[in-house]
């Protein structure tokens, strides 16, 4: 059987970083944490986010996250601004048009279902001032996003 997950690379806070998500993704665990020894700190953690597959290596310096490659989740507005004020209560950063910076450094885009196809409708002004709104949000907001369209 063919396994496929992305791998997320943290110096020394790979567990506390599963840890978070697991917590703050619903349908979401911990499938396996392997160590070294025993007594010794993880080197690969199997997980699941939302139900997708990931793993976390623990491998020391050497790798940075980068806003590249991010995790996108897409839930109704009130789970989205809770996932979001979650992240940013843990010590993350906010980013442009939705996007949040982890406390350990990995990007999230966190996005209200429907959001992106209200900016690809059949009305390329509409779609234009709904991108422009977008532009100028930090969280994504749908309300401000259908006054955009409506204008």
């Amino acid at each position: 059987m063919t396994d496929i997950r992305t791998c997320l690379w943290y110096d020394d806070t790979a567990e506390a970083a599963v840890a978070l998500y697991t917590r703050l993704v619903p349908n979401s665990r911990i499938e396996r944490i392997d160590r070294r020894a025993p007594d010794a700190p993880p080197t690969l953690i199997f997980f699941t986010l939302g139900g997708t597959p990931y793993s976390a290596l623990q491998a020391g310096p050497g790798q940075t996250h980068s806003p590249a490659a991010s995790i996108a989740v897409t839930l109704p507005q009130s789970e989205a601004d809770a996932l979001y004020d979650a992240l940013l209560k843990a010590g993350g950063s906010q980013v442009q048009c939705g996007w949040v910076t982890d406390p350990f450094g990995v990007s999230w885009q966190i996005i209200p279902e429907g959001f992106i196809d209200r900016l690809f409708g059949d009305d390329a002004a509409a779609n234009t001032r709904a991108f422009d709104a977008m532009m100028q949000m930090q969280r994504l907001d749908l309300a401000a996003l259908d006054a955009a369209l409506a204008a």
